[in-house]
């Protein structure tokens, strides 16, 4: 009998607001404004999308979400979902920009998403987009720094990456890094190993979103091992846009000393939750990998310290039984 991969303690490091949103949510948030349903985008094995066909998907769904009740509602149910599969710390990254023109500015989102996730085994991380102008970047940044003391953990750049320069965003990355925040752009997934290794010596990458491109070159591979720079990797994102493949890649980081943790991206837009994840990975990682990779995930979050022990104890008993 294999073991059950909901008892395994993880941690979800790379989800975003508007993608964690169950359907029935977003179908029912789109009626009560009057929206259109979302845009139907069939998920279908050798089946390639592209990048615009779920940004619309994506951008619908955002729509829906107007005021700060709709921010809490769709934080609950995220965490929710994510506990059900046995995540015990759920970390959401946010483009407060996205919602800022219905709660009224900026600040006023941040403070939305830090009441939602208040006594909840979540955090959030601010994000830019790859398309933003720097100077919007370094807007958010800081108030990421702003909101560090009531509990925003880091500053990202989401989005496709081929929209922005890396070099760009330095200053932003480094008024988050003087406050000892968390640092997790979005790389590799369509650039090559190059803009990895650019997020990680330019921007102090303290995580990669994706950034499986890095196989592309071992000296790439060796300083994501050296710095111990964790890649959040979603094995169900990457069929859909035709790009690396998350089962060959995941066995060849752990064995070239990367750090790897398993994450659900958007599941609204992908149709799989985070027992998916680790379900996919299983066809090419034993269980002693998984629970390395689980390990990874809740060493790389920022959990609370005691919360973070008590989980890691967790893998521990679930290898062992």
């Amino acid at each position: 009998m294999p073991r059950d991969l909901r008892a395994l303690p993880k941690a979800n490091l790379h989800l975003h607001l508007t993608g964690s949103m169950r359907p029935s949510t977003a179908a029912e948030l789109a009626g009560y404004y009057g929206l259109p349903p979302l845009p139907a985008v069939p998920i279908e094995p050798g089946v390639v999308h592209g990048w615009d066909a779920f940004q619309a998907r994506y951008d619908t769904a955002r729509a829906a979400v107007r005021s700060a009740d709709d921010i809490a509602r769709v934080v609950r149910e995220a965490v929710e979902q994510d506990a059900a599969d046995g995540v015990g710390w759920t970390e959401l990254q946010v483009d407060p920009t996205s919602y800022a023109g219905w709660l009224g500015s900026l600040e006023a989102v941040v403070e939305a998403l830090l009441d939602a996730v208040r006594g909840l085994p979540a955090g959030v991380v601010l994000a830019a987009s790859w398309g933003a102008e720097p100077a919007h970047a370094e807007r958010i940044a800081g108030l990421a720094v702003k909101y560090a003391p009531d509990g925003v953990l880091g500053f990202g750049l989401s989005n496709d990456e081929r929209r922005g320069r890396v070099r760009d965003f330095v200053p932003a990355f480094r008024l988050v890094t003087d406050a000892g925040l968390g640092r997790v752009p979005h790389a590799g997934f369509y650039e090559g190993a190059w803009h990895v290794r650019e997020c990680v010596e330019l921007l102090g990458a303290t995580r990669i979103g994706h950034g499986l491109t890095s196989l592309e070159d071992p000296a790439v591979v060796a300083l994501l091992a050296e710095r111990q720079v964790a890649l959040e990797v979603c094995p169900t994102s990457y069929p859909p846009f035709g790009v690396a493949s998350a089962l060959n890649a995941v066995p060849a980081l752990l064995a070239d000393g990367v750090p790897v943790a398993l994450a659900t991206d958007d599941p609204l837009l992908f149709g799989v939750g985070m027992v998916g994840q680790y379900e996919m990975a299983r066809q090419v990682c034993s269980d002693d990998a998984l629970a390395r990779i689980a390990a990874t995930s809740l060493r790389a979050s920022h959990a609370p310290a005691a919360l973070k022990r008590q989980l890691l104890d967790g893998v521990q008993a679930w290898l062992s039984g």
